[in-house]
């Protein structure tokens, strides 16, 4: 059996890893255009700086990264959060700590008195009865009150998707928190409930040493398979009861096709063999986001934190700021500094696109402003990225059934990124578990 995986990012790397892991016999081959692995998740190092590229890691309250990186033997790899990276900030007109615990909630100036009351109020609203899509803002409005809304989610929904909650599904974006609605009537009962079952954390940011690039290197050599490194696919067909992929001057045939790349690269594939298929996943929005890493050899700031998230409402040309060197350890040389800016998102599309000098000033511009930080830096990484991160709107879920419909009409095919069913990385590794079992299972039936 032999299976062709396109695209080399953690969703391409997982499928391979657990596609040779049922079946050692089968030979697996990873198409990666670029001359690096990992896709978003690449690590930069620049004189000792450590700038991630995108993601810096996962939440270990799920299971299924942490699961993967054991079966990987990458555990050694692993490295915790620091213990600051649970305090956390919002900019709104000045700089606050998010509140953890209700008494620094009821102390917060982030809402006023009766913004409160409402959101305590959540406990006695009653469950929507009926079944329906609807944008974070509807839901945050129906439940906590626009005050909450406008300000925590707002501000949530900017650092985990770089969108607004207006833009966004609560059911596609967010399915955890609706089933809290639907299961026990309310949020604060759902959390309530669940904490008595649970009695325990709710896990803590994991990432590895020496940043993310290091546990993709080591999940390609875990996987044992095959991959091929600027790899020029220019045409995926049917042939027959084979797929046919040229890649560069070659012309191979395989038994299954994996499309791992973002949305719009399987478009691009998938016009000529299917092209309502193509059509559905060029539907697919991507929030342009920039990233500028800063490194300094001495701050002023104590960085006593994960970061600051600002608000629509602030009107700040940033979004956020990681305080990368405070959340782990290795991301600076001993004694010096960094951060991460975030710039652009579904607020202000437009800037994530500026040129690089303009990028750079609006990052210095952002953490003077939130952070009153002027010390200049002696390290500046920018990324920026025209399609960043898949935005769900209202009608995600329902596209999504109707374009893994059409896929399942083909034999063999398979889709499998973040552009699907949930951006994370604990969601790309439990649906690249379950891409694999599904190529398995349906093998198996053929036989």
């Amino acid at each position: 059996m032999k299976v062709a995986i396109i695209g080399g990012g953690i969703s391409a790397l997982a499928t391979a890893f657990y596609l040779k892991k049922e079946r050692p016999q089968w030979e697996v081959t990873v198409f990666e255009k670029e001359a690096q692995l990992g896709g978003k998740m690449k690590t930069v190092n620049q004189n000792g700086f450590l700038f991630e590229e995108g993601s810096n890691g996962f939440l270990s309250s799920k299971p299924d990264t942490l699961a993967l990186v054991s079966e990987s033997g990458c555990e050694a790899l692993l490295m915790p959060s620091n213990d600051n990276a649970r305090i956390r900030f919002i900019f709104k007109d000045a700089l606050h700590r998010l509140p953890e615990s209700p008494m620094a909630f009821l102390a917060t100036p982030l809402l006023s008195w009766r913004e409160k009351l409402r959101v305590a109020m959540e406990f006695f609203t009653p469950a929507q009865k009926e079944e329906t899509d609807e944008t974070l803002q509807s839901f945050g409005y129906r439940r906590v009150g626009k005050g909450m809304t406008d300000t925590f989610l707002d501000a949530m929904v900017a650092g985990i998707f770089a969108s607004t909650p207006e833009k966004i599904s609560v059911k596609a974006a967010f399915p955890a928190v609706v089933r809290l609605e639907k299961e026990y009537g309310g949020l604060f009962r759902g959390m309530l409930a669940k904490k008595k079952k649970e009695a325990g954390p709710g896990g803590i940011l994991m990432s590895f040493a020496g940043g993310v690039s290091r546990f993709i290197e080591k999940l390609a050599e875990a996987s044992g398979a095959r991959i091929e490194l600027e790899a020029d696919i220019r045409e995926i067909a049917s042939e027959g009861s084979l797929w046919r992929i040229k890649s560069g001057d070659e012309t191979l045939l395989f038994d299954k096709v994996v499309l791992a790349t973002p949305a719009y690269e399987s478009a691009r594939y998938l016009r000529t063999i299917d092209p309502e298929a193509a059509a559905l996943l060029d539907q697919i929005e991507y929030s342009p986001v920039s990233v500028v890493g800063l490194g300094y050899e001495h701050l002023s700031h104590d960085l006593l934190g994960f970061g600051l998230l600002t608000t629509t409402s602030a009107q700040q040309e940033i979004l956020g700021v990681l305080w990368d060197s405070s959340i782990f350890t290795d991301r600076a040389p001993k004694g010096k500094k960094s951060v991460r800016v975030m710039i652009g998102g579904q607020r202000n599309a437009e800037l994530a696109l500026q040129e690089d000098a303009a990028l750079i000033a609006m990052a210095k511009r952002g953490i003077m402003a939130t952070m009153g930080v002027a010390d200049e830096p002696t390290e500046i990484y920018v990324k920026r990225y025209e399609q960043g991160i898949p935005n769900y709107p209202v009608g995600h879920l329902a596209a999504m059934d109707k374009l893994f419909a059409r896929i399942g009409t083909h034999h063999a095919l398979y889709l499998n990124s973040n552009a699907y069913r949930g951006v994370g990385l604990n969601d790309c590794v439990a649906n690249s578990k379950q891409c694999a079992r599904s190529i398995v299972k349906q093998s198996e039936k053929a036989h």
